[in-house]
């Protein structure tokens, strides 16, 4: 398999290179994306490593234009802005994957080779689901009862949280820190502002909740 990396830190496209070489796949390095159109034609990449933040043009552009350009490699973005709507960006902007930085070479692998998996005709979508409430993390997109539900990035980063860990509860701090960041203050009362809203959209219309409050402690999902 041909796996094109762009990436302009020496380093790390270096480190890439050469790891993946050693788990024999063939591999290309590009600093810039300035001669990517011609590179995809004449080297006929699998999957395109591509990392976000690129001198020259942005990495979502190049994403958009490999789309347009009908170049039928995967693509993950490999990004140090690793927030759920950074992610979501990527995703909408026609990448298959998105991996945040630093990150393990073990995973970087995985998933690889997950997307080779899918030109193989053993695509799997990645999905959480409790109950009816569904979250496919591939389009970041949630639905209930097969009703598409119209999530803001935020309000599917808790989502996706919170399915992940069916039946758990989570702090506000908790939720804060992995949905928004280290940087927000913790005395602000957003995560309850997001998780009223994100209630109405889930649960109002139907007669099993899902979002629950356990008083002083925090935010669980599950079927009530």
């Amino acid at each position: 398999m041909k796996v094109l990396i762009i990436e302009d830190d020496d380093k790390v496209g270096s480190f890439l290179s050469r790891g993946l070489k050693a788990e024999g796949y063939l591999t290309l390095l590009l600093q810039d994306g300035r001669a990517l159109m011609d590179v995809c034609r004449q080297f006929e990449p699998d999957v395109i490593v591509l990392d976000r933040m690129l001198p020259h043009q942005d990495g979502l552009q190049l994403c958009q234009q490999i789309r347009s350009q009908a170049i039928p490699a995967r693509i993950l973005i490999l990004s140090a802005l690793s927030e759920v709507d950074e992610r979501v960006k990527g995703l909408r902007a026609g990448a298959d994957d998105y991996l945040g930085k630093p990150f393990h070479f073990e995973e970087l692998l995985a998933r690889i080779e997950a997307l080779f998996k899918r030109d193989l005709g053993q695509t799997q979508s990645r999905q959480l689901q409790v109950a009816d409430l569904q979250l496919d993390l591939d389009s970041m997109q949630a639905q209930r009862a097969g009703v598409p539900l119209n999530l803001t990035a935020k309000e599917l980063g808790i989502l996706e949280l919170l399915m992940s860990n069916s039946g758990k509860v989570f702090s506000r701090e908790r939720i804060l820190t992995n949905v928004w960041g280290l940087n927000e203050d913790p005395l602000t009362n957003i995560v309850d502002v997001y998780m009223a809203r994100l209630r109405k959209k889930v649960d109002e219309s139907h007669v099993v909740k899902l979002l629950h409050t356990r008083r002083g402690l925090g935010y669980c999902l599950q079927p009530e």
